[in-house]
């Protein structure tokens, strides 16, 4: 359970320190405008998106067990963090965040990591694609500057909530998200190796001032951004709190542990290298525990922000800590601008990101699988988008598990690990 920064440092070099810096730098380029808006979505100020990137993603690839794993906030923690907030209030996924990393502290010293394996394929897929239906169903709202305060969680009606507001549109806000979706595509088919997010974000942004377009902006909606972090704080805490709290803490742990064990066998597979799986999960537990004690979300390592790091040139765990401190630099010295950023581009950006989660070059593929992963699947689908995550998850890892039980007297062949 060594973390690999440990096992870098013997052989590191000043060149390596270069390409690792260059990595840092242009992942948190691309960071910076996606954990804004993931903490917009989640239903919280977008101050808690970067304070979560610089504390969980510094202590991810401190202690953590994958060369370029970059942590931070991410996608799929929008839907669970949306839902305890509604419910239980701030404070309440603050202390949910500190028993999931409690939990995931457990996991790893009992060296669980290994466990991904007897999670079914289709049960991720499921909830994956699930979470991105209702990721992007929680942009429309801004994409189109629709006028509809207090969406409910649910999806049903949401949408409903969005239909009866189809009067109020703004097609001002939607040729902006639409130019946003267009430079975010543009950008990253022609120049895949720029940070694309940071300048498309920043185009529209800047021309929707200078023209005074009606459109919402950070400012105008959540005001300054802070410039440095907060003190570190404890939440209220009762036994009937973290009873009340309990599945929730569950769901955040599940969902880092095989988020970021994903996003490391990601990894290992561009750079050719090794994971440590239980280094990994508890290095999420301590990231975790950090990122609550100073106001954050839960955090994870993130598959698309690991990619765009080694596709940079990051080969240790510096250039995650590099990204993580660009981004507080970025914080103390240029808070004001981010302000400027137009919330239709926040939410093309995250439009992006939902259908990337669904990986849809991969769905011919599920359909050619067997019956039951097929229905499996769906059933997780279903349950993610209609239902809740948590039965989502619990329903469908305990059919899945039952069916493995059942084929294996068929001799069926061995689980493989998704290819993501």
């Amino acid at each position: 359970m060594k973390p690999k920064l440990l096992t870098t440092l013997p052989t590191y070099t000043g060149g390596l320190f270069l390409a690792d810096a260059i990595a840092g730098i242009t992942v948190a380029m691309v960071a910076i405008p996606l954990s804004i808006a993931i903490a917009i979505a989640s239903g919280t100020d977008p101050a808690k998106g970067l304070i979560t990137a610089i504390v969980g993603g510094f202590v991810i690839s401190l202690l953590g067990g994958s060369r370029v794993q970059i942590g931070g906030p991410t996608g799929a923690f929008i839907v669970v963090v949306y839902g305890v907030i509604a419910q239980h209030g701030y404070d309440g996924l603050v202390l949910a965040t500190l028993m999931a990393g409690a939990i995931l502290l457990i996991a790893g010293l009992l060296r669980v990591g290994n466990l991904i394996a007897f999670v079914p394929e289709a049960v991720v897929n499921g909830f994956t694609i699930g979470i991105g239906v209702i990721i992007a169903s929680g942009q429309l709202k801004d994409f189109m500057g629709l006028q509809a305060a207090n969406l409910p969680a649910e999806f049903l009606p949401k949408m409903e909530a969005l239909w009866h507001a189809r009067a109020t549109i703004n097609w001002t806000a939607c040729a902006a998200g639409a130019a946003s979706l267009l430079l975010l595509v543009g950008l990253r088919r022609l120049f895949p190796r720029v940070p694309g997010p940071i300048f498309a974000l920043a185009l529209v942004s800047v021309v929707a001032m200078v023209l005074g377009l009606p459109i919402d902006t950070i400012f105008s909606r959540y005001g300054t951004l802070p410039s440095t972090l907060p003190v570190p704080a404890l939440p209220t805490v009762s036994f009937a709190r973290l009873m009340e709290l309990l599945p929730s803490a569950f769901v955040i742990a599940f969902l880092a542990a095989i988020e970021s064990l994903l996003s490391a066998i990601v990894a290992d597979r561009m750079i050719e290298g090794s994971h440590r799986p239980n280094a990994e999960v508890l290095a999420q537990g301590w990231a975790n525990i950090a990122s609550a004690l100073f106001g954050g979300l839960p955090a994870t390592g993130a598959i698309a922000r690991t990619a765009t790091n080694v596709r940079a040139g990051g080969r240790t765990p510096v250039a995650g800590m590099v990204h993580a401190v660009t981004i507080l630099i970025v914080m103390m010295l240029a808070a004001p601008l981010a302000g400027y950023l137009a919330m239709p581009a926040l939410a093309a950006l995250l439009l992006i990101t939902a259908w990337n989660m669904s990986e849809p070059h991969k769905w011919r593929g599920y359909w050619s699988e067997p019956l039951a992963d097929r229905l499996l699947l769906i059933l997780t689908l279903v349950l993610t988008v209609l239902a809740d995550l948590t039965v989502a998850i619990g329903v469908g890892v305990g059919l899945g598990l039952a069916l493995r039980l059942r084929d294996g007297k068929l001799n069926a062949p061995e689980w493989h690990t998704p290819d993501r």
